[in-house]
This record gives structure tokens, sequence and C-alpha cells, in this order.
């Protein structure tokens, strides 16, 4: 594009360059300085993921977001900051599966070079590792648009395994899931409660063919319909 600024007429053709006026150095400054800030926001935006406006809300050490959970925090490499559901609305719940056991889930979300985590870690035995806010975005349905809208639920076991996913475990996830519905009032049916297979561009295929959708989603329904209890600290089990 050249330097000159022009004006289209109403038949879409050009007009003649407007006359150059002076413009003040106070102007120019101020000018400038407006540009380089709003310049700054929009390249911290696109390259952090911050929308704006959304202001910090308050995190207290170790807390959780679903009751019974124990905290156990992801590497930060691992999530963004944010301050959902006011900058992004959360309105999906992704299941995964961790093809491996619960410690080694833990192990690589805190991990700095993993470069994803969830949420949630779910263990066979029912236990429940949060190791992100679900204020904040995890990188862990390989989406960026998916990561800002959902809350990551990942399972301890295998995808060819039926034995992996015991009752226990069916149970203690449908309620963590549950609760993550009633906190952002969003329906309990398959086309905000996904696989991570279902996520658009993935290469994953959990949670799998051995994965009791019907069930899961029964129990969920189930245990949403119950009074909320308020979120605990636990200590390690």
């Amino acid at each position: 594009m050249g330097d000159e600024k022009t004006e289209s007429t109403e038949d879409g053709g050009q007009a003649a360059p407007a006359p150059e006026r002076a413009v003040s150095r106070r102007a120019l400054l101020l000018g400038g300085a407006a540009v380089v800030g709003v310049g700054t926001l929009l390249v911290a935006r696109d390259k952090l993921g911050w929308r704006l406006p959304g202001g910090a809300k308050e995190r207290k050490e170790g807390a959780v977001d679903a009751r019974g959970a124990q905290w156990i925090a992801a590497s930060s490499a691992n999530w963004r900051r944010a301050d959902r559901p006011d900058d992004y609305e959360i309105d999906r719940i992704v299941v995964h599966v961790v093809q491996g056991s619960y410690r080694t889930a833990l192990k690589v979300f805190k991990d700095p070079g993993h470069g994803a985590a969830a949420h949630y870690v779910v263990r066979k035995d029912g236990h429940i590792a949060q190791m992100i806010r679900e204020l904040d975005v995890a990188f862990h349905a390989g989406s960026r648009r998916m990561n800002e809208r959902s809350v990551g639920i990942e399972h301890e076991g295998f995808v060819d395994r039926k034995e992996s996913f015991t009752d226990a475990m069916y149970e203690s996830s449908a309620r963590l899931a549950a609760g993550i519905c009633r906190r952002y009032d969003f329906p309990v049916d398959r086309e905000h409660i996904i696989g991570h297979v279902e996520v658009e561009g993935t290469d994953h295929t959990d949670p799998g063919p051995h994965w009791d959708w019907d069930r899961y989603l029964r129990l969920v329904r189930r245990e949403r319909d119950r009074p909320a209890r308020p979120a605990r600290t636990v200590t390690p089990a």
C-alpha cells in the first residue's frame, strides 16, 4: 500500500488524497503512545490468549473447585492463566484416558516439557487430583478453542482395557462432571460432554470403545440433581 490515504467514492472509485493538515508534536506523542499501548495489548492477547475485559479472581493456594479433590499442581507451562467464565464461557467437558497409570498422568502433567495437562485426573479407586483451576485454560484437547471452553477430565487406564473403568471411577467422575455442569449451567448430554476423540482435528482415540457413555451420562444426571455441597481441601491419599 502507498503512503497516501484516499477515500472511496460512491461509485467505488477513489477520490483525490485529502489535504495534509499540520499535527502538533504533543498530538503525535499522545497518539503514538495510545497506538503502542493498544498494540501491546493486542500482541499480548494474541500470544497469550488474554481477553478484555476480565479481572483476576481471587486465588487461594491449594483450593479446589470440586469437593473431595486433592490439589496437585500441574506445571505452569501446561496451562494458561485466565478468568473463566468471564473471559471464556465454559460449556464443555472433555473425557480423556491416560493410556497409563494415575501416577504417570501426575508425572507428565507436572513436567514443563510435556506441553499438556488436564484439569482433573481420576484414579481407578475414585480418588481425584485437581491439577489446574477451572478458571484457567488447560492444554488438554489439542484445540485452542476447545481448551478455552472446556474442562478436561483425565482417567487412569487404557482405551483397549474395559477393566480400566471401574465402578468407583465412573461414580467419582460423574460427581465431578455433574458439579461442573451445575457450576456453569450447561446440559448433561453428548453435545456438551464429549470424548477427546470427538475434538475437531485431534488424532486421539480416547476414551475408546469400552467407555460406557450411557452409564456415564445416567450417573452424571443423577448426581447433578442432588443438592450441591461446598468444596473442601483434601489431604494426600
